[in-house]
């Protein structure tokens, strides 16, 4: 059996990845894949948790969370595609949707 601390450092590795990789890129499609990564660091501490309790509820959790960010993956690509198409760049600081 897999101790849950061991769940939970390699969750907190994913998830400060993540964080820098929001922070640091300006890519509009590296950044939507680091905020990707945070959301599964965060549904493997809810499968370590469940794993650790012995209770299934947290898998069933993580499970609707994998659905919302499908629908969430689908939707943020369009809309990131969209924007390339209308501006050419996927730069978040060039990207500025307020101005005409």
């Amino acid at each position: 059996m897999i101790p849950l601390s061991y769940y939970l450092s390699l969750s907190a590795v994913l998830f400060t990845i993540g964080v820098v990789g929001v922070l640091t890129r300006r890519n509009a499609i590296i950044v939507f894949m680091s905020i990707e990564l945070m959301l599964n660091s965060v549904n493997l501490t809810l499968v370590g948790f469940s794993s650790f309790l012995g209770d299934v509820r947290g898998q069933i959790l993580v499970f609707f969370v994998m659905a919302v960010a499908a629908s969430e993956a689908a939707v943020g690509l369009a809309i990131i595609i969209a924007l390339f198409r209308n501006k050419q760049t996927v730069n978040i600081d060039e990207i500025n949707i307020m101005k005409w």
